[in-house]
């Protein structure tokens, strides 16, 4: 069994530290990589998934699909009955650069081959598609399209009645202050209304409970969030770094294929790293995440198999260039 389900039987019947926090999920590796900003985010992506184990899931701006495909690998190694809709024009803007029919072919070819049962990709702008889901009938919503001030506040205000009385909304950008982002000053406001959490790394991502009636596991992240926000933040940065750096190496030893079978090997070895951890410690775990310090011994793996990790990329990289010179 998840020991983040089970951690529901505790004595008191509440969650424990670490387990509204943490959970197998936290540890798992994306099994796409493309392009993406959002390479940091998704062990806490796959870990929102599983804790609130939403019946729909929309992501407002999907471009070459690593954010919407890691909701849609949840969806699927959890066994969901979860409905996801990825919505964006797949022409680009002003901000991310305009492209050609070849990124939503891209996407379009691979949910169709892994996410198909269950996931729908809606081709056009949000408002054109605001009638083909239901108001109150989203759990998870993920607003990442254009990134000014009144852009955003204009998709909050659109897609707000489409939220359940549980919905949670998840903000990309929030760390982000150059000219032409205002995402950080709706998220302050938002922020001061609603109960919620910022994460700074990887542009930053804010997480928002807009619902009357939050779900549990994520009531009890956010009061772990708000006496314990910088071990959470450092977790989920070493989680996030290390999977960036396997996307990295992973693109790079696709140019030189016989590099591919070490990153898997790589791969397989970062995902088991913090549940050997969790195996370990589990019963000290339970009863003091403090005197376990388990986010110290996870960055401490991380660390040990970094050098590992982008050892194959920097080869690679090497190869790469001799070949282009």
């Amino acid at each position: 069994m998840n020991e983040f389900r089970s951690g529901l039987d505790s004595l008191d019947g509440t969650l424990r530290p670490s387990e509204s926090w943490i959970s197998d999920s936290s540890y798992w590796i994306p099994r796409h990589f493309v392009e993406s900003a959002w390479l940091e985010h998704a062990p806490f992506a796959f870990w929102l998934v599983d804790a609130i184990r939403p019946a729909v899931i929309a992501e407002l701006g999907t471009h070459n699909g690593f954010s919407y495909f890691v909701f849609c690998e949840s969806i699927s190694r959890l066994g969901l009955q979860t409905r996801a809709f990825a919505l964006d024009s797949w022409e680009g803007d002003d901000q991310a650069g305009f492209y050609g029919s070849e990124v939503y072919d891209s996407v379009r070819t691979i949910n169709e081959a892994d996410y198909s049962a269950f996931s729908t990709l809606l081709r056009g702008y949000f408002d054109d598609n605001l009638a083909s889901i239901p108001d109150g009938s989203i759990d998870l919503l993920h607003i990442d399209g254009r990134h000014g001030y009144d852009d955003v506040r204009h998709d909050f205000e659109a897609w707000r009645p489409k939220l359940s009385d549980s919905g949670v909304v998840i903000f990309h950008d929030i760390a982000e202050h150059q000219e032409g982002f205002g995402v950080w000053q709706l998220w302050h406001e938002l922020a001061a209304e609603y109960p919620s959490f910022a994460f700074d790394h990887g542009h930053g991502l804010g997480v928002l409970a807009v619902g009357s009636n939050v779900p549990p596991h994520l009531r009890a992240f956010l009061s772990t969030g708000a006496e314990n926000a910088s071990q959470i933040k450092e977790f989920y940065l070493a989680r996030g770094r290390a999977v960036a750096e396997l996307s990295r190496a992973s693109v790079q030893a696709a140019e030189v294929p016989a590099l591919q079978a070490e990153v898997s090997a790589l791969r397989d070895e970062l995902q088991n790293a913090g549940l050997r951890v969790e195996e370990n410690e589990r019963e000290i775990a339970l009863h003091d995440i403090e005197r376990l310090g388990l986010v110290d011994q996870v960055n401490s793996l991380h660390n040990s198999i970094s050098w590992r990790l982008t050892r194959p990329l920097r080869f690679a990289s090497d190869v790469v260039h001799r070949r282009r010179g």
